[in-house]
Parts: C-alpha cells; structure tokens; sequence
C-alpha cells in the first residue's frame, strides 16, 4: 500500500453557512464549493479549496449522523479528521487490516464520489483517518471501472 496525497482536512461544524462565511472573510478564501447533502453519510457537506488541499466543512442532517455526536462534545465545531488517498481501496482495507487496525464498515462512496473507508483514531495515532481512492483509481464508479 502506498500512502497518497493529503485529500481534504474535515471540519465539523454546527453550521456550514458561518463556516462559509469564516474561510471566505477570515481565511480569505477564493474558492469555496456549493454545499450539498449525502443522506448515505447523514451529513452536509462544502469543500473549501485551497492551493494544496481542500478543508471539507460537514454539517450534521439531524440527529443520527455521527457529526452530531462530535458536536455535542465539541458544541464549535473542530477538526473531525484527515483523508489520504490511496491507489487502490480495496488493496488498501487489506492493508490496513493486515497491521491490525479497525477499519470502520466497508468501501462506500464519499463525497468526492470514489471509495472512502474510515480507520479508528486509536490505531491511527489519535486521528480519524478516511483513506479515498485517488479519482480514476481502478474500482472509481465514474471510471467503469
């Protein structure tokens, strides 16, 4: 397995609109995305670009998304994890697993619409670590592959 290029910092945050409105007028932010729902993962979800990666803000969609939980311990919001990407997702789950870490549920789509699975903070050094297939990567559902 080889470890690819940081994807996206995830912020958790009460509300993508202040959130927007923070990296645009604070952090001066040129390039932020159209928020957007994904029932599958209960959240809410705005990339915000920047020269070298990307911060995706996520917003709870009621209360059984896991970003609420987050939230009530953490009420402002606050960095929820990193995301790598890898060559190959399924290679990478064995990998993971292979080591002895708690891979979090199978491959699913995430939000950039490739596989994404999560691994548990305890094995990752204290970090929520989502490791995503690099877009036209050989299981990428835009691909055909």
């Amino acid at each position: 397995m080889k470890l690819g290029r940081l994807n996206h910092v995830g912020v958790a945050t009460p509300s993508i609109e202040k959130s927007i409105a923070f990296y645009r007028d604070v952090m001066g932010a040129e390039v932020v995305r159209e928020p957007f729902d994904l029932p599958a993962q209960g959240v809410k979800v705005c990339f915000v670009d920047t020269p070298n990666t990307q911060i995706e803000l996520i917003e709870p969609l009621g209360e059984s998304s896991p970003i609420h939980g987050f939230l009530a311990k953490n009420p402002a919001g606050g960095q929820h994890h990193l995301c790598y990407e890898v060559p190959d997702i399924h290679a990478a789950k064995a990998w993971f697993e292979g080591k002895g870490a708690k891979v979090l549920g199978e491959p699913r789509i995430g939000a950039h619409g490739t596989y994404i699975f999560f691994v548990h903070p305890k094995d990752m050094g204290g970090v929520l670590t989502e490791i995503m297939e690099s877009p036209g990567g050989p299981n990428d559902p835009g691909t055909g592959h």
